[in-house]
């Protein structure tokens, strides 16, 4: 499977949308990027899409009314997310409004989900 990149332009975009607050961190991802609040992701970059992570009514509502795309690799999109119009990558100003109201519903999901337990740093191998 061949992992699409993000241009420094789709990245500079995405961090530009997404919200500015201190408990949001921005990290590279296999050539991408993620957003992330108390260690889950409500908001990736793959390639120029952009997905984020919603309430089951709120992606219900955005895909009903929008034309929406799977977000992540075409063989396994990740189904928790939804991948933003890519009309609205190219329409400008109007259609940053809606990606940034949008990813600011996905960061208020995420914010209420449980913390993420951070990884295990003990290693077991060869015992």
């Amino acid at each position: 499977m061949e992992m699409p990149k993000a241009t420094e332009a789709d990245k500079e975009r995405f961090r530009s949308l997404v919200p500015d607050v201190p408990e949001v961190s921005v990290k590279p991802m296999f050539g991408n990027l993620g957003a992330f609040v108390n260690g889950n992701m409500f908001a990736g970059l793959f390639g120029p899409t952009i997905g984020i992570r919603l309430s089951s009514g709120d992606r219900q509502q955005l895909e009903s009314g929008e034309r929406t795309v799977p977000f992540g690799p075409a063989d396994r999109p990740m189904r928790e997310y939804t991948g933003l119009p890519e009309i609205w990558n190219e329409e400008g100003d109007g259609d940053d409004a809606r990606a940034r109201a949008w990813i600011r519903k996905a960061y208020e999901h995420v914010a209420g989900l449980p913390p993420k337990a951070p990884k295990s740093k003990t290693h077991t191998a060869g015992k």
